[in-house]
């Protein structure tokens, strides 16, 4: 009971990327609008999660072990390698892919991306469950929250380069059970051993590959679609962040 129940929310946490693909059952009016607005909204919706949340927790663990220096030259050189990481991964998929799209790419990108950050989510998750029941659902919640609009991320491009629903939905599930997945890992591995250095290495190795996709990839790839929907991403997705932070934290 003690494993299940902490396993369960963090299950429910993950999935809630799926309501997120959703959306590619919508028919809008203006299609390049609509995917120009999403994706600006799930791009800004990773940069504040990365910037707000995950670069500030990580660096405060860095800064309580470590001097401010050596604290700074750590968060710059894990950056620096999610940023070198997404590079990389970009060069693959142009290598193997088939589907001649750019917009493909960045639903690709955005789903390697968000299984490696959902992977210390779950371990985030189920370890605070394990703690406190209460806590692990409130931080479930928040988490649900931000996993919404990256399964747009996720789903949009895909289905929108490949008109294949199937794989749309099948791309944001797999990256929402990457959480339960850290979950396990947690239980099996971690549960006795995880530190708060690896814990802030992750979140920030995470944080400068999800800022490099944003930029690099996502806001790049909406600009070719509408210019003045990015203006309607940026802003909705600030709305919501702004309401996540004032009720879940």
């Amino acid at each position: 009971m003690k494993f299940f129940i902490p396993l369960l929310i963090s299950i429910i946490a993950g999935l809630s990327t799926v309501i997120g693909s959703l959306l590619i059952f919508l028919k809008p009016k203006n299609i390049n609008n609509y995917i120009g607005a999403s994706l600006a909204f799930s791009a800004s919706i990773m940069m504040l999660l990365s910037i707000a949340e995950l670069i500030p927790e990580g660096f405060i663990y860095l800064e309580y072990r470590y001097n401010l220096l050596t604290a700074s030259i750590i968060l710059v050189l894990t950056i620096v390698v999610g940023n070198f990481l997404s590079k990389t991964i970009n060069k693959k998929i142009d290598h193997y892919k088939k589907i001649d799209s750019s917009l493909y790419r960045v639903g690709v990108l955005s789903m390697i991306a968000l299984m490696l950050h959902n992977l210390p989510e779950g371990i985030l998750t189920f370890l605070s469950s394990m703690i406190d029941i209460k806590l692990g659902i409130k931080l479930s919640v928040a988490i649900m929250l931000h996993n919404i609009p990256e399964g747009i991320a996720i789903a949009i491009p895909i289905y929108y380069a490949t008109k294949n629903k199937f794989k749309a939905v099948k791309s944001t599930l797999i990256s929402g059970l990457s959480e339960p997945l850290g979950a396990i890992i947690a239980w099996i591995f971690f549960r006795n051993y995880l530190s708060n250095l690896i814990i802030s290495i992750i979140l920030l190795f995470v944080a400068g590959l999800m800022i490099s996709i944003s930029i690099n990839d996502i806001f790049e790839e909406a600009n070719k679609y509408s210019r003045k929907s990015i203006i309607v991403g940026v802003v909705l997705a600030i709305l919501i962040f702004i309401m996540n932070f004032i009720f879940f934290k």
